[in-house]
């Protein structure tokens, strides 16, 4: 092993001396040397370390690349070899690093240990195993057996010192002491499984289980809690079932058809045409009573004019809601229709109101009286087959 910035050697090339060379690296693994450009100095640039994987049997190779200035140029390399020799500075490492035991001691409860360490064998093994004295506990019911032979110092067993120990899981240290100058120690952990073992040493189903650090209590309480989330479930479940079927069975505390309520319900049963839905929606809006319609002067208009309704009379309503019940208001507006005598032949809700000048049609105020011969009453023909008697009665036609 070298140090940083420790010199290796001196790098040249033999030319003729009118020629300036330049020296380069052409191949460093590890990148642990450096070059001069100049005069072909060899420093290493980090600690070279015999256990790296680019040593091979203690050696690490580099190669390196002069060149001279002349045209055209001259080139050379050379491959530098550095031995490297071991010291101690790796700590071993115990193996394995876990066990299985069983928690009586009868069964066998030993488990084979050894050590691996990648310095050379001069500063590995024979190793030294021993238990640490803290924590207490691990001397009490554990200790280690050395092998005799040419194992001696490479291989020992973990024995269980207790007759029996409760199954589960357990952190046992164990101290790893090489054989280098300096010695080098590591402290292992190893985890031991112990477990409820059959008459031939192995570990049974539920000691694995147990093992793993689920005692019969905790398996009990992971049971009852599995159980309890189940019928939690399954609860659930039957509440819902029957909160659907209550939903299907119960009626309703207002039957939808019967609620009218702000609504203005078509239900396309009574068979008219157009002239059925031509009415001014707006007069079914707030009623307050019908007297300003039926104190109107009665008139006459033609059977095929629509209605010309002047501007109301009247200040305009909110359009909110009325505390009256618009039943009402449709009742009396029918029982006044049925005992209208002037009502036209066909069903709607007809306002008369004052026409006023600038009328498409006649006046007939002059019909208040049937004395009144000086009168044009010829416009009545116009008025179709429904009203013939009428014209023949006030132009003077003949009756057929």
């Amino acid at each position: 092993m070298g140090g940083p910035k420790h010199t290796h050697g001196l790098f040249s090339l033999n030319d003729t001396p009118v020629f300036v060379l330049r020296y380069s690296k052409l191949s460093d693994p590890a990148n642990w040397l450096r070059i001069n450009t100049s005069n072909g100095e060899i420093t290493t640039l980090a600690t070279l370390d015999r256990e790296s994987p680019y040593v091979k049997n203690n050696i690490y190779e580099a190669t390196f690349l002069a060149a001279d200035d002349g045209r055209p140029s001259a080139t050379g390399t050379g491959t530098l070899q550095i031995y490297l020799t071991d010291v101690n500075d790796n700590a071993p490492t115990l193996q394995p690093r876990e066990a299985q035991v069983c928690e009586r001691s009868r069964y066998g409860s030993r488990v084979n240990l050894t050590a691996s360490d990648p310095d050379a064998d001069q500063s590995a093994g024979p190793f030294n195993f021993e238990l640490p004295p803290y924590p207490p506990s691990v001397r009490r019911n554990w200790t280690i057996a050395q092998f005799n032979g040419p194992l001696r110092g490479y291989y020992v067993q973990l024995r269980l010192k207790l007759h029996y120990l409760q199954a589960g899981m357990y952190s046992v240290p164990v101290l790893v002491t090489d054989s280098g100058n300096p010695p080098m120690s590591n402290r292992s952990m190893l985890r031991v499984k112990v477990c409820p073992c059959d008459v031939d040493g192995y570990c049974t189903a539920v000691g694995a289980v147990a093992a793993a650090g689920l005692g019969t209590g905790a398996i009990i309480a992971i049971l009852i809690c599995i159980i309890i989330l189940l019928s939690m479930v399954l609860l659930f479940v039957v509440w819902m079932k029957r909160r659907e079927k209550e939903r299907q069975t119960k009626p309703l505390l207002i039957d939808p058809e019967d609620d009218v309520r702000d609504n203005i319900l078509k239900y396309d049963e009574e068979g008219g045409g157009e002239e059925d839905q031509d009415y001014d929606l707006s007069q079914l809006q707030q009623p307050e009573s019908l007297d300003h319609i039926m104190a109107k002067p009665v008139g006459v208009r033609r059977v095929d004019e629509r209605p010309v309704i002047a501007e109301s009379q009247y200040p305009a309503r909110s359009t909110l809601p009325h505390p009256g019940d618009i039943g009402d208001f449709i009742n009396d507006g029918l029982r006044a229709a049925d005992n209208d005598p002037t009502a036209p032949p066909y069903d709607s809700l007809l306002v008369f109101d004052y026409e006023g000048s600038g009328s498409t049609a006649g006046s007939v105020s002059s019909l208040d009286t049937s004395s009144s011969d000086d009168q044009d009453y010829d416009y009545l023909n116009d008025w179709g087959p429904r009203f013939k008697k009428l014209a023949d009665l006030y132009a003077g036609g003949e009756e057929d």
